[in-house]
């Protein structure tokens, strides 16, 4: 895949991630059994059965489409022996949320490529996406990129497509935790990133030093507060921009 300075090559965190991983979706209309002194195998009860996971509620996606998006963003950028990826950092998580406010435009495009992408896994792989292994999931989405998933009917190409779910993943995994993506700060300890510091010390700047992590993000400071409140005061007494008052918040 091509390796872009600007970013966190896929190819790079490939390398590092093997195949291992992925775990293959069980269809929820599996039945699990169990064994009769009979040998006949019957239907296991519901008591015995293990409770499913709680799943969050998706704001702008609908659940299909969360999950799907939520195994792509997680061959993306995989867990792996070096720590937790996408998936833990809940990359999907805030591409649904950002959906609803910053990135609204962009909903029509997931919608559609997210659909075009499962038709392609169909006619090439015969098996949806998230029933393919992670060798097999890795191939769709170099496919995916080259622009080689024609056949799949994307609205533009599939590589735009996949830029630009490339570009949201690394935003949800190592953006500011406040917009949704990054818990406990899981893309920051990847990358050895410490935080916003407002005081940097000497021995803070010499060369291999390594600070302590802040955890803590950006809008936890103070400073960010007090302009955020200064803005609200301002528009608070501006009746021109009652209607067009937009706190951070609102936008995601």
């Amino acid at each position: 895949m091509a390796n872009d300075s600007k970013g966190v090559s896929r190819r790079d965190l490939l390398k590092r991630a093997g195949l291992a991983g992925a775990a293959l979706s069980i269809p929820s209309s599996a039945k699990a059994t169990e064994g009769r002194p009979d040998g006949r195998l019957m239907q296991q009860t519901p008591q015995a059965a293990a409770a499913p996971a709680r799943r969050e509620p998706v704001q702008n996606l609908t659940q299909s489409e969360a999950d799907l998006l939520e195994a792509i963003c997680a061959r993306i950028i995989p867990t792996d022996e070096n720590g937790p990826g996408a998936r833990e950092a809940r990359a999907a998580h805030y591409i649904d949320r950002a959906l609803g406010g910053a990135l609204k435009d962009q909903r029509e495009a997931y919608r559609s490529g997210l659909a075009a992408l499962e038709r392609y896994c169909l006619s090439s792989r015969r098996q949806p996406f998230l029933a393919l292994d992670a060798r097999n999931q890795d191939s769709v989405l170099i496919d995916v990129e080259t622009g080689a998933a024609a056949s799949g009917g994307f609205p533009a190409s599939s590589a735009q497509f996949f830029a630009m779910v490339r570009t949201h993943t690394l935003q949800g995994t190592f953006g500011d935790p406040f917009y949704g993506g990054n818990k406990d700060f899981i893309g920051w300890d990847l990358i050895a990133f410490p935080g916003l510091r407002l005081n940097v010390t000497a021995d803070d700047q010499r060369l291999g030093s390594r600070l302590t992590p802040t955890h803590r993000s950006a809008y936890d400071h103070e400073m960010f507060n007090k302009a955020v409140a200064r803005r609200q005061d301002k528009e608070s007494v501006d009746p021109k921009s009652v209607d067009q008052k937009k706190s951070v918040a609102h936008d995601y």
